[in-house]
């Protein structure tokens, strides 16, 4: 299949992709918001400028585009070029391709780096891809980031105060009598 469209028109669409307020980032930001979940928007000052950040939760969520950030494309770092294959939801061009390729493989060494940065910082990091974000698997997807954020907040709130949650075994009740007192 070749580009049906010149390079100066090709050039002009892709410069046209907004890295902001897309479509799949809108429809997280909706349904966190009538959830109930609170966040900031493009945080500068958290590691990798995540798409949302809720601070409660301690979590930084990354709504990526599939093609952008190589969604499903495998990259093997043994050889020194890499090889990218087409992946079901991303498709490389054909045109240009080596400099897709390595701009793919920088994104997403990029995106490692800044994952592994705010997991040492002690953030949840929650990536969400274009392609799950679409009408019909959006509510299970959310459902699944709504099971993420509520584990990693309990697990989050019991290392902050382990003598809350700590109970001593003395001073629990016994929950059934000692079988000497049944004659057995």
């Amino acid at each position: 299949m070749t580009d049906t469209m010149t390079p100066q028109q090709r050039h002009y669409c892709m410069s046209r992709i907004r890295s902001k307020d897309t479509t799949p980032e809108k429809r997280v930001r909706q349904w966190l918001w009538r959830h109930g979940y609170r966040y900031r928007l493009n945080v500068k000052g958290v590691p990798g400028k995540p798409d949302i950040v809720m601070r409660k939760y301690r979590t930084a969520i990354f709504v990526n585009g599939c093609f952008w950030h190589g969604h499903d494309v495998q990259c093997t770092m043994n050889n020194v070029q890499c090889t990218i294959e087409d992946s079901a939801c991303c498709k490389i061009p054909k045109t240009n391709r080596d400099f897709w390729v390595a701009k793919i493989r920088r994104n997403q060494e990029r995106d490692r780096r800044n994952y592994q940065i705010l997991q040492e910082n002690g953030w949840q990091v929650i990536v969400l891809w274009e392609c799950q974000l679409k009408p019909k698997k959006l509510e299970q997807t959310m459902l699944q980031v709504e099971i993420q954020l509520h584990d990693f907040y309990i697990k989050t709130f019991d290392r902050r105060s382990k003598s809350y949650i700590h109970i001593e075994e003395e001073s629990l009740p016994m929950v059934a009598e000692d079988p000497e007192e049944y004659g057995e």
